[in-house]
């Protein structure tokens, strides 16, 4: 499973140079270093977590591309529907947009509403005493949102332990490093309204799939995921000029090379 999971990993990175490098081409670019911080959270949630009855909620829409490749990885779209990717009247814009055939259940783009959704998804859940467990993404940038911290209050007062918050923390958001912008303690607020906080190497199989064993009851769960901005590609990494960006093709041929050398 480490190797599958690898593997999907190295080809969802893959897939999101080759589109971002047609977007600009023809013009649009594509937010590249917010969708490659996210991936292995993604492919192990998408292969190895979600059950088919459990839903998936991106709050941080500007990782839709990252998204798109991890349902094509799970074979819920197809290799034609994901290269549809921000073509006019596609499915699947740079952010995504709800429909439900495609995996897609909440349009986001308008950051710090994701989690107030989910906690409405779950607490449903749990009046209808359904199983399905509610996992929601969100970029640590996007929590300077205050909305986040009301469905946050939400969640512990309604005891929903069947949601699992996870946060790409990568430290830094489309202004700048996110400590600079409002420097939140993540760990510490999240344990003191009563959630169950872990924290893991988010860019690690091993680390990520022992983080989601997760202990039933009715404390919500979340997982802070320290991820690098644009991992895989160097000139990526920690470089904000990439946070919504084109690709040349010299840049892309390199980019390539990085990320295809990574063994599985």
């Amino acid at each position: 499973m480490i190797n599958k999971l690898n593997a999907a990993a190295k080809s969802m990175r893959l897939n999101i140079l080759r589109l971002v490098a047609r977007a600009g081409a023809e013009g649009k670019g594509a937010h590249i270093a917010p969708s490659l911080s996210m991936v292995e959270i993604l492919a192990v949630l998408f292969i190895k977590v979600i059950r088919l009855q459990d839903v998936f909620v991106l709050s941080k829409g500007h990782g839709g591309l990252a998204y798109y490749t991890a349902l094509r990885e799970a074979g819920i779209i197809t290799g034609e529907q994901l290269d549809s990717f921000e073509i006019d009247g596609s499915d699947f814009p740079g952010q995504p947009s709800k429909r439900i055939e495609n995996g897609i259940v909440f349009s986001s783009g308008s950051l710090g509403l994701g989690l107030s959704y989910a906690c409405g998804l779950a607490l449903a859940a749990k009046k209808q005493c359904n199983s399905k467990k509610i996992y929601v993404l969100l970029g640590d940038g996007e929590l300077n949102e205050g909305s986040n911290w009301e469905a946050v209050m939400l969640a512990k007062q309604q005891k929903l332990g069947n949601i699992v918050a996870i946060v790409d923390y990568n430290g830094m958001q489309s202004d700048g490093a996110s400590k600079e912008i409002l420097d939140l303690d993540l760990e510490s607020i999240f344990k003191a309204f009563g959630w169950q906080t872990r924290i893991c190497d988010g860019h690690s199989i091993d680390e990520l799939t022992a983080a989601f064993e997760l202990s039933e009851g009715e404390v919500p769960n979340v997982i802070l995921a320290k991820t690098i901005k644009g991992k895989g590609v160097s000139f990526m990494e920690k470089n904000n000029i990439w946070h919504h960006n084109r690709l040349n093709d010299e840049q892309y041929q390199n980019a390539l090379r990085e990320v295809d050398c990574v063994g599985i």
